[in-house]
């Protein structure tokens, strides 16, 4: 007897942007195998503006950390009630004890990651219909489409790609046409946590030597406190272009697809680019890269260690050649302090190989 196909699907993934965003890859393998299904996601609300941007989903549901009016326990209380038993399956892809709980309720099969440690894991591996360890050591999206396997639909090799409207194309289309831009780059500074950002003084000369290039640079980011502090920062040179503040993320997605590589940090728009196979030259610091090093669609993979230069595909990737690179932690003091690691990665090393590859791609 056949089983079952699950008509109603919840996806559940709360962290930050870049993991919301590259759980595409399950959602294709989900709606390709089991003919186009209702799939919803729970989400952090701070990562509601990509969530938007995911292809098949028809409901978000949103829990907020910052404060609504309602504590924590109310809104898990809550939550708890309105998605209860809704599910034919619930997919969990991270390993905190609030979000398995969402899936336990959700869904009448569940599925998620669990902690490797089973003192901490144990009840969910007791009561998930299946489960896997979430394994630091694989790139984020093989560790999300782990479910696949477990749901006998196979994870294959993954690709990953990025959705906008025609309305946030048309948009960002309008913006370089009034600033006379045609070819251009992408140069991301930014990023959601400091500890992530390539130092100002270096910036900056980074910056001056490419304005040399005659290229465009269209330098983008949020409306956030990292990225308006980076704005007031921005150096005025002929070629540098800031739209800091000025896009949706729709639009910043639609103006990455039209770019013809990426410079930048370690942060969702990395990922981005990478989905729409751009050229990218991405600074890492302390973040470990088989985990969340740019995926190249190309080979199907990510970085699997660390040099202080790397490239595959048409990824590049800039590291310090330190010891301690990457240590995984947020910041030196592993609490969103300064990222040592970032002021010694050499900014005449990131110009070399970018104009290399300028001169040899033209």
């Amino acid at each position: 007897m056949n089983k079952p196909t699950p008509q109603r699907i919840l996806i559940i993934v709360q962290r930050s942007n870049g993991d919301v965003f590259l759980t595409s890859p399950l959602i294709e393998g989900l709606f390709r195998a089991y003919g186009s299904p209702h799939i919803d996601l729970l989400v952090n609300s701070d990562t509601l503006p990509i969530a938007r941007t995911l292809p098949h989903i028809v409901e978000i549901h949103q829990f907020t950390y910052n404060g609504d009016g309602r504590g924590r326990g109310t809104q898990t209380t809550d939550m708890l009630k309105k998605i209860a038993r809704r599910y034919d399956l619930s997919i969990n892809l991270t390993a905190s004890d609030r979000s398995v709980l969402f899936a336990l309720a959700a869904g009448r099969k569940a599925i998620s990651a669990v902690e490797h440690d089973r003192k901490k894991s144990w009840w969910k591996r007791l009561l998930l219909s299946a489960y896997y360890d979430f394994d630091s050591s694989k790139h984020i999206i093989e560790n999300n489409t782990t479910s696949l396997d477990l749901l006998g639909i196979g994870s294959g090799k993954p690709t990953v790609g990025s959705y906008y409207s025609e309305a946030a194309a048309k948009s960002a289309g309008g913006m370089l046409v009034d600033r006379g831009i045609r070819e251009f780059i992408i140069v991301h500074p930014g990023a959601q946590y400091g500890y992530k950002i390539y130092p100002e003084k270096i910036r900056n000369e980074l910056l001056e030597r490419l304005d040399s290039l005659g290229v465009p640079l269209v330098v983008t980011g949020s409306k956030s406190a990292l990225d308006l502090e980076i704005k007031r920062g921005l150096p005025k040179f002929a070629n540098v272009h800031d739209f800091i503040g000025l896009t949706s993320m729709e639009e910043l997605i639609a103006l990455s697809d039209r770019s013809i590589a990426y410079i930048g940090a370690d942060t969702l728009t990395v990922h981005i680019a990478a989905s729409q196979n751009r050229r990218i030259f991405a600074l890492y610091g302390p973040t470990i890269l088989s985990m969340w090093s740019p995926w190249c669609n190309e080979l199907r993979t990510g970085a699997r260690t660390n040099r202080p230069v790397q490239t595959y595909g048409n990824v590049t990737i800039f590291q310090a050649d330190m010891p301690c690179v990457a240590c995984g932690k947020a910041g030196c003091d592993d609490h969103h302090g300064v990222s040592e690691c970032l002021f010694h990665i050499d900014p005449d090393v990131i110009f070399n190989e970018i104009k290399e590859w300028l001169t040899t791609s033209r």
